[in-house]
């Protein structure tokens, strides 16, 4: 009886010491989980800092309006000149790419900073089912002028084509002219804007381009090397001013990738030292 009792007890035994190293490892993995998380929005944390300084020097900076006012009003001379000097028969066009270059994006930066959370294609699509982006200084201006002159608008951009009926929507609101599918080029398959500029240019004659991204100009920007796509554009220096207009965007585009490595998969709890890493100094 007494040995039977002494076997019950060290089978309880076992199972409590069982049940406490189980309890003991959930404990050690949710402190692990718990350290992780902490360190992941640590790290979306400092991304987001960077992301402030961007995003309030583009919605508050008056310099921010300058640039884009000066940007189009010099877009009216290009194309007023090239008009009194072209032979070419084809209907004339200026492309512009949409967001950051015609649209202000902005309100969707701040929104991922005060939220802690980075791009993602959910986030986005949130925020142009909206169809709220307003219009950014000098845009509407200069593309109602061109078409005074009768100069088409032709927009090229990344956003998906899911996006095309809310984005039309967006720019018609806006007042901006040639809001219609002929004129609205978005992403399908690929990002390069390599073919719709190839399908455009066979109708028409480009007098100008405008955008934020290098890309948006010419497929030669696609991929940037360790050079980060400078000595591409000092090859074509002469191109900017007169068949290519840049404007400023320091929140995001095709710069940060080779910044990255051109590894998107990088999380985000080392990007902050990788970027850190590239900075000149003395």
């Amino acid at each position: 009886m007494k040995v039977k009792s002494l076997f019950v007890l060290l089978i309880i035994g076992g199972i409590a010491i069982i049940s406490c190293n189980r309890v003991s490892v959930k404990n050690n993995e949710a402190k692990n989980d718990t350290i992780k998380t902490d360190s992941i929005n640590k790290a979306k944390n400092v991304l987001s800092d960077k992301l402030l300084m961007a995003t309030l020097w583009f919605q508050k900076s008056a310099e921010m309006r300058a640039i884009y006012y000066q940007t189009y009003n010099f877009a009216k001379s290009i194309i007023e000149n090239k008009l009194s000097n072209s032979s070419n028969l084809k209907p004339k066009a200026v492309v512009v790419d949409i967001d950051e270059t015609v649209l202000d994006n902005s309100p969707f930066e701040a929104h991922c900073i005060t939220n802690h959370v980075s791009y993602s294609p959910k986030e986005w699509a949130a925020w142009v089912n909206k169809a709220s982006a307003k219009a950014l200084p000098g845009a509407l201006d200069f593309l109602n002028f061109a078409k005074s002159k009768g100069v088409e608008t032709i927009y090229i951009s990344n956003r998906n084509i899911v996006h095309l009926d809310k984005t039309i929507e967006n720019l018609k609101q806006l007042g901006f002219p040639f809001c219609n599918k002929d004129h609205v080029f978005l992403r399908d398959s690929v990002s390069t804007k390599k073919y719709r500029r190839q399908v455009v240019n066979e109708k028409y004659d480009v007098l100008l381009y405008i955008g934020d991204n290098l890309s948006d100009f010419s497929d030669m920007f696609d991929y940037r090397d360790s050079l980060l796509a400078k000595n591409i554009v000092d090859e074509n220096a002469l191109k900017f001013g007169k068949d290519y207009l840049i404007l400023p965007n320091p929140m995001y585009g095709g710069w940060v990738k080779p910044i990255l490595n051109n590894n998107t998969g990088i999380p985000d709890e080392k990007k902050d030292s990788l970027m850190k890493a590239k900075l000149d100094t003395y």
